[in-house]
């Protein structure tokens, strides 16, 4: 699914309007209808309804919503925000629609003077101030009204994106200026910024409502944004012959561990065995040996000279893909071991944890990997690495789709949707996963899966993209069965085998 700008989506309404074709009220008609089925299905009649419209498209949504709910016997209050005393058009077609129809209870347009309702618990506000044209914070008035229905104790629905939220950059806006919406019912496609952790707080629920828009424009329209659904990998999937042997299917190598952080290893090396890989080699330290052993019987043990640390990088030659770093330690001599194990490697490499931390302890080191290199880190891990992302999640993507493209790396830059920032500049983010995966981990075990993967014969943008929705769609699938607060790290693991059924179903 493409995630579009601002300017694209009106783009995409106006090619609607010119090439279905159809008459922008119709399509507004259409929109409101879809928004009022929504809300009707959530909420019934006794709800009374508060609707706050401003003076343009969004606001002529709201009116259209109002007049619906009314006509089902809601009992609305509307207030029509036209300080300026303009209106777009099809904002005002929908106003006289609205007073004509002669279905709502209140019905008020502000110019001048405003008298807040009675916001109770009983309430339900609509909120249809201002959508995706929105390019500057809200002020005044309206940052009044959006602070007084805030703290009330009503429910508020927003009609495609929470008022003073912006679509994709949101840097500087004034945050204490936003509606926070319960619940938004978007229209058509999901907005930049509805995939960003700190704007979570605004959205509530969210839930993409289809009126039809145009499939031409979608189809032919580019844009670096996207959202990775599950038939785009069926068939990236490869075959596995049936007479295939373990040499055909792929040799990794995973360095990963310490005295303490055997569990790292263990995690990393399991979901590496069950991504499909045919041998699996773990360098670890040798006091790990007894516990690697018992608790991943598959797996070539090779024991690094020291006791209780990674100290020597070995000969890569023979391997399809290396993973480095969890549980791995940030002393000097595994620093200096790490990074000579980078350059050794002559096929593709995913770094992740401790390996990312020693990198951001070593920045110059950055200058030295590989091009197509995977890195996995989390936001702290990242800002470790690129100096800070004080600005929030949009600045932080901002560097490091920056970063992707200077390096000619593969960024997963992790969270409830990870995204993946690639050498080409585009950025493709998650859809599976869930809450209950945030556990200490959850990393180790996406590690050991883009490893498998790429030593499996992918290409590291198929991996990282089959790799995230796999690690994503185990933890659904085994939440679905344990719940999410009782997850653990290994469950992702164990339901591996069935996410990998799924995509071949």
């Amino acid at each position: 699914m493409k995630i579009f700008t601002a300017s694209q989506i009106h783009e995409l309404d106006t090619y609607t309007i010119e090439h279905e074709p159809i008459r922008s009220i119709d399509l507004m008609e259409r929109a409101a209808k879809a928004i009022a089925h929504a809300i009707m299905d959530r909420w019934t009649n006794q709800t009374p309804v508060v609707v706050f419209a401003g003076p343009g498209n969004n606001g002529g949504d709201a009116l259209a919503v109002a007049r619906l709910l009314g006509l089902q016997g809601y009992k609305v209050e509307v207030f029509l925000f036209n300080v300026h005393n303009k209106l777009s058009d099809d904002c005002a077609t929908n106003k006289q629609r609205l007073v004509d129809s002669k279905c709502t209870k209140k019905f008020v347009e502000i110019k001048l003077n405003f008298d807040p309702p009675a916001l109770t618990p009983d309430t339900l506000v609509v909120d249809g101030l201002f959508g995706s044209g929105l390019n500057k914070p809200l002020a005044g008035g309206f940052a009044s009204l959006v602070k007084y229905i805030n703290q009330s104790p009503s429910q508020t629905v927003s009609i495609d994106l929470p008022s003073g939220l912006m679509t994709e950059d949101n840097t500087y806006n004034l945050r204490g200026n936003i509606i926070k919406a319960d619940l938004t019912l978007t229209l058509q496609q999901k907005k930049l910024a509805m995939l960003l952790a700190d704007n979570q707080p605004y959205i509530g629920e969210l839930k993409v409502l289809d009126i039809r828009l145009s499939q031409e424009y979608i189809a032919q329209t580019s844009t670096p944004y996207s959202i990775l659904e599950e038939k785009d990998l069926r068939p990236k999937l490869l075959p596995r012959p049936d007479f295939a042997h373990k040499g055909d299917m792929g040799n990794a190598l995973l360095v990963a561990g310490s005295y303490g952080m055997s569990g790292a290893a263990i995690l990393a090396s399991r979901a590496c065995l069950r991504s499909g890989v045919g041998k699996l080699t773990v360098h670890t330290p040798r006091r790990n040996y007894d516990i690697m052993q018992m608790s991943v019987p598959e797996a070539v043990l090779q024991m690094d000279r020291e006791e209780t640390a990674f100290t020597e990088s070995v000969e890569a030659e023979d391997y399809d893909a290396v993973g480095i770093g969890p549980g791995l330690g940030q002393q000097e001599n595994t620093a200096i071991a790490l990074i000579a194990q980078i350059r050794r490697a002559q096929c593709p490499v995913v770094v992740d944890a401790d390996g990312l931390n020693i990198l951001a302890n070593h920045i110059a080191w950055m200058q030295q990997l590989p091009t197509g290199i995977v890195l996995t880190p989390h936001p702290k891990e990242f800002d470790r690495m690129a100096g800070g992302s004080s600005n929030g999640c949009y600045d932080r993507l901002a560097k490091a789709r920056d970063m992707a493209e200077r390096m000619k790396a593969y960024i997963l830059l992790k969270g409830h949707y990870t995204a993946l920032c690639q050498p080409d500049g585009n950025v493709v983010f998650n859809s599976s996963g869930n809450s209950g995966m945030a556990t200490a981990g959850s990393g180790d075990v996406l590690t050991g899966i883009l490893t498998g993967l790429l030593a499996r014969g992918y290409s590291q943008r198929d991996a990282c993209l089959l790799g995230m929705y796999l690690h994503g769609l185990a933890g659904d699938l085994a939440a679905k069965e344990l719940g999410k607060e009782s997850l653990i790290a290994s469950d992702i693991i164990n339901y591996l085998p069935q996410a990998f059924q799924r995509l071949n179903d």
